[in-house]
């Protein structure tokens, strides 16, 4: 079973925490990043995209990079924006968007439990995004993002974390620019959860799998250069967020496709009737599993699957970009791998189907697909079986704000 601890937070104090609280470094490319931490100082953007703080050509890669975050880490601290706790806590994290809550708890989970598989993965990670993130980790000798667990719910931690938010002053409470609010509290009595959530058969990676690979990684370094390494260090722990798996939200993870292989509009929509039922629809959201919907030339078709065609008994086979790519990707489009071929792209469903729209009218993209979600039962089934789910799958949403709690390797 996995093992959860409390931690020092490196946290702002109650008066900056609206202001230091950003977005996840992977959700905003640069030019969205330095438009949010525009006049900001205070902004974690700083800390986890600080190429805002460097020309638009520097390597994203480059020493200047890394050395620029940490030394952004340590200003903020040194100026008394963020402080270290005295002491080990654990925090309870509530985020309400569109009037509907999710609340977790804020931990360290032991990395060998991450490479022992008690926390299960269902993606694979890149190794230039692996690379960087523990670079990244190393120089700043911290977590700065947390990564986004889930499990099977346990009624008692439920209650525990209940009895939590009724009976403390909340630490933070402050509400996003984008509507979504951020509540955190401190635990005063971290045993119990502790007993509980450490008696859960397994925890999910629900999003930041690059985070957790990478967390393991800089301990494995830590130990790895430390002759007197006893099992005790912080860098045998990373920074996580469990939330019950009842309350979370996945969106869709739409597509676009640069091109139609050198077919025509009446090619690629004779080639999906003979996959499934092709109709038009004023309605780009897909209406189940198992249906997509494609903007064509101006127009939104809708396309169904048989059912009596899917595996519905093969956890990878069943999921709806399983069947995207093999049965429309690569046989209609020629796309064969879609982690390598530059012919296709990936848009968060936050961001609607009007940017699906644009991206093809206005950005030079020949096709967009709308997605039905994944469950975060298939994730569970996915992750269960030791499988691995195809790219970009999954779209948690409310994000994981970066600088309201962060763990120090020391």
């Amino acid at each position: 079973m996995p093992r959860i601890k409390s931690f020092q937070a490196i946290r702002p104090t109650a008066e900056n925490a609206a202001t230091v609280a950003s977005v996840p470094y992977d959700v905003v490319n640069r030019r969205e990043a330095a438009d949010l931490a525009d006049g900001n100082a205070h902004s974690f953007l700083h800390v986890v995209r600080p190429d805002i703080d460097l020309s638009e050509d520097t390597n994203p890669y480059a020493d200047e990079v890394y050395e620029t975050a940490r030394r952004n880490l340590e200003q903020l601290i040194s100026d008394g924006v963020l402080a270290r706790d005295e002491t080990s806590h654990l925090f309870a994290y509530r985020q309400i968007m569109n009037g509907v809550a999710q609340t977790g708890i804020v931990c360290c989970c032991h990395i060998d439990d991450y490479e022992n598989n008690l926390i299960l993965k269902h993606e694979k990670t890149r190794k230039v995004k692996e690379d960087d993130r523990t670079r990244h980790l190393l120089t700043l000798n911290a977590h700065t993002g947390p990564v986004f667990l889930t499990y099977r719910d346990v009624a008692a931690v439920d209650a525990l974390i209940a009895e939590t938010v009724s009976s403390s002053e909340a630490l933070y409470d402050f509400t996003a620019p984008d509507g979504v609010q951020h509540t955190v509290w401190q635990v005063a009595d971290d045993s119990s959860l502790v007993e509980h959530l450490s008696a859960v058969a397994a925890f999910y990676v629900a999003d930041g799998h690059h985070r957790s690979a990478s967390a393991w990684r800089a301990g494995a370094e830590r130990r790895a250069a430390n002759p007197n390494h006893t099992g005790d260090e912080e860098y045998n722990w990373f920074l996580t967020v469990l939330f019950p798996a009842n309350q979370l939200n996945i969106l869709s993870y739409n597509r676009i496709i640069k091109d139609l292989n050198g077919q025509s509009v009446d090619d690629v929509l004779s080639r999906l009737r003979e996959v499934g039922i092709v109709e038009p629809t004023n309605d780009p959201v897909p209406l189940s599993a198992g249906s997509f919907c494609f903007y064509l030339d101006g127009s939104w078709y809708r396309i169904t699957i048989p059912a009596d065609s899917i595996e519905h008994s093969d956890a990878i086979a069943s999921l709806d970009v399983a069947i995207l790519e093999q049965r429309i990707l690569e046989p209609i489009f020629g796309i064969e791998d879609v982690r390598t071929d530059s012919r296709i792209d990936f848009v968060g469903g936050i961001r609607g189907t009007d940017e699906l729209e644009k991206r093809v009218t206005s950005d030079g993209w020949a096709c967009a697909i709308s997605m039905f979600p994944t469950s975060i039962q298939q994730l569970m089934a996915v992750s269960d079986a030791g499988e691995i789910m195809p790219p970009k799958s999954t779209w948690f949403e409310p994000k994981l704000r970066s600088g309201l709690l962060v763990h120090s390797l020391d």
